[in-house]
């Protein structure tokens, strides 16, 4: 990294002066310029290092606290340097998401990273609900201010005694990780949660499929008059079947019913 900074051609930071900060601690000198690269401007940038690639320039991209490209600028960069057939390659450096999952004390033999989930609290609780059934262990980042509300739906929609761990300015001065169950780690954030924030979830236990007895579920609240798809929705939820695996045999069990058969059919 060390080298890479100190022979570049051109510079791309997402703050310029943590990137000359960064150089002063390292005792790297560059005659490079250091130009800024951030969400705001990245789009109007791109024109501009890609005629300097093909100028034959070497640009290394910088970003802040993470990977460049995960969460943080460098995406588009990359794609266009892809297209116009320039080579790419990267530096390892911190990874919040890695080192969130190593020291998190959950399974990471298999995991999914989800980053940030929309702000409003409604597009939130489906992106949360949507991943209830989720076996592998879940890595997602969000802002301080939303901690105690993101983990409060998290709870609601995985379970409040799921175990999860919340990192904070990993690789930072100030780091730190709180393990627990996600409504002792929501009570915990609503009194105390600041910096980079990064949160890991144990994913959801297996279910053992016992379709007789889903479908049994979903009939008795096709009886109680819930609509097909809603009865399957909730089933779903509750047992960890997949909901449109339940939905056709749903259909399937319905279709073979005798055509006398007076139980609630409910929505098809």
């Amino acid at each position: 990294m060390i080298r890479a900074l100190g022979t570049a051609d051109v510079i791309a930071a997402e703050d310029t002066r943590l990137l000359r900060t960064l150089l002063l601690r390292l005792g790297v000198t560059t005659d490079a310029p250091v130009v800024s690269y951030f969400e705001g401007n990245e789009a109007s940038r791109i024109p501009g290092l890609i005629a300097d690639l093909e100028a034959g320039k070497v640009v290394l991209v910088a970003t802040d606290a993470g990977m460049p490209s995960v969460s943080d600028p460098g995406y588009r960069l990359v794609a266009a340097a892809i297209d116009h057939g320039i080579t790419v390659t990267a530096v390892p450096g911190p990874s919040a998401v890695l080192t969130a999952l190593a020291i998190s004390g959950l399974p990471v033999d298999r995991f999914c990273f989800e980053g940030f989930l929309p702000r409003k609290p409604g597009e939130r609780r489906r992106r949360l609900q949507g991943l209830a059934a989720e076996p592998r262990t879940m890595v997602f980042f969000e802002a301080p201010h939303r901690l105690a509300e993101f983990l409060t739906d998290a709870a609601a929609a995985f379970g409040a005694d799921r175990p999860g761990a919340v990192c904070r300015e990993l690789t930072k001065p100030y780091e730190q990780v709180v393990r627990g169950s996600l409504s002792e780690l929501a009570q915990w954030a609503a009194e105390s949660a600041r910096g980079e924030i990064t949160i890991v979830i144990q994913g959801a236990p297996e279910v053992s499929a016992d379709w007789d007895d889903a479908l049994q579920q979903v009939d008795l609240l096709l009886a109680g008059g819930t609509k097909l798809s809603a009865a399957v929705a909730e089933v779903a939820q509750v047992t960890g079947l997949r909901r449109r695996e339940l939905y056709a045999k749903a259909l399937a069990a319905r279709s073979a019913e005798p055509a006398g058969d007076d139980r609630a059919r409910g929505e098809r």
